[in-house]
């Protein structure tokens, strides 16, 4: 009986490891992370789109600029005002990097090249790059 626990608590950790792993976009991501390094150059890349899936509230706080918004809740719904950016890169991104993991999930399975920028607008404030 001893042995069937440890083995139930090891896969209970590994299962959540992995839950958490593929939560944060490391593991099974059809998808790439970017620093705002790699994100600052979308805004003049003329085949890209950048893409806030922050809430409405969220807004008041900037924008990248460019950005379209269709918030995460949303994003599924609205994916035809997407689809003339279907052949050019997607950056998403929302506050701190979490949502638009998702996000870039939802955008993958659809066919999208999508990259997902770590941190989030935060980040991007934090590198001091411009907002509107």
């Amino acid at each position: 009986m001893k042995l069937n626990s440890n083995l139930f608590y090891w896969a209970l950790i590994t299962g959540l490891l992995g839950f958490i792993l593929y939560q944060k976009g490391i593991i099974l991501a059809n998808f790439e992370k970017v620093d705002t390094k790699i994100a600052y150059t979308f805004l003049s890349d003329n085949n890209s789109t950048i893409l806030d899936v922050r809430t409405k509230e969220e807004l008041k706080s900037g924008m990248i600029l460019g950005a379209l918004h269709i918030p995460l809740d949303k994003l599924t719904q609205n994916m035809s005002q997407l689809s003339d950016y279907q052949t050019q890169k997607i950056l998403v991104y929302c506050a701190t990097g979490n949502r638009s993991i998702a996000a870039a999930r939802i955008l993958s399975n659809h066919g999208y090249t999508v990259y997902s920028l770590n941190g989030g607008i935060e980040a991007w404030k934090k590198q001091q790059l411009p907002i509107r």
